[in-house]
């Protein structure tokens, strides 16, 4: 790229920063190019200044851009072998210690099925600890920054590949089937997530108390000072030897891994230091 072209691009994201509230010098350079430029071929223009006026002229278009930026592709129980872990090492001696009181943080939820995966999850092992009436003292935070992933996930509806890695008894359990061919969340496990809207880079969480945080898949598009500051405040928001859940390429450096023990390398599952 020409410096000519770098220098465009600088003040496109200026601009476009002041435009949408979003946090554009966080994102890796590369990542942050490459999907403006899917965008830019979508709308048949060929330089930034071609793509502002685009975006001035057509609200739609700067909602799929801002979709485009701020997607997680997701499914329900995505890598089941992460759930699996928490299933079997984690979360029984969690709800055990706390009587059931836990609260998880899903954070960069997208559309929600991490979190409602969560919920379920959680339900399976109540369950299997004969306290499935503890399943009410459980509280999940679903936060992302995208208002219409948040409305998906306030619905709480989705298609049935959503479901393509979950077990089908699972599925049966936790989800009802609708009319028009979705897939409902059950009321059980909607009641106890909240969905609501955050910026992880600007906003403050909304608890300092967090049993556990899954923020799978989210970091990865951060450069590196925003990834230290983020992982700072997951371990300021979780109880000490809580637990951090990150998605699998994802990896903590820096002077925030004194602030986290390392207990499951393949899943990347993290314990806060006491």
């Amino acid at each position: 790229m020409t410096r000519h072209q770098d220098l465009g691009f600088l003040e496109f994201a200026a601009e476009l920063s002041a435009h949408t509230g979003l946090d554009l010098q966080a994102y890796k350079s590369r990542c942050l190019r490459r999907r403006i430029l899917v965008r830019m071929r979508a709308c048949g223009v060929h330089t930034y200044a071609d793509y502002l006026r685009a975006l001035d002229a057509r609200d739609e278009e700067r909602q799929r851009l801002l979709d485009a930026l701020t997607i997680n592709v997701t499914r329900f129980f995505r890598n089941p072998e992460t759930w699996a872990f928490l299933a079997d090492q984690v979360l029984p001696a969690l709800l055990q210690e706390r009587a059931g009181q836990l609260r998880i943080w899903s954070a960069g939820c997208a559309s929600g099925e991490e979190a409602y995966t969560v919920a379920m999850l959680v339900a399976l092992v109540l369950e299997r600890l004969g306290r499935r009436g503890w399943l009410s003292r459980l509280r999940v935070d679903a936060t992302d920054i995208d208002r219409e992933s948040l409305l998906r996930a306030e619905a709480a509806a989705y298609p049935a590949n959503a479901f393509s890695e979950t077990d089908p008894a699972v599925r049966q359990r936790f989800a009802h089937p609708t009319p028009d061919g979705q897939w409902l969340v059950a009321a059980e496990v909607r009641a106890q997530v909240r969905v609501g809207r955050l910026d992880l880079l600007q906003d403050q969480p909304l608890s300092r108390e967090y049993d556990l945080i899954c923020c799978r898949n989210v970091v990865i598009y951060f450069d590196r000072p925003s990834q230290e500051r983020l992982l700072q405040r997951f371990a300021d928001a979780l109880v000490p030897r809580g637990i951090l859940v990150l998605g699998k390429v994802e990896t903590i450096l820096g002077e925030v891994r004194r602030r986290y023990e390392l207990i499951e390398p393949r899943e990347r599952v993290y314990r806060r230091a006491a």
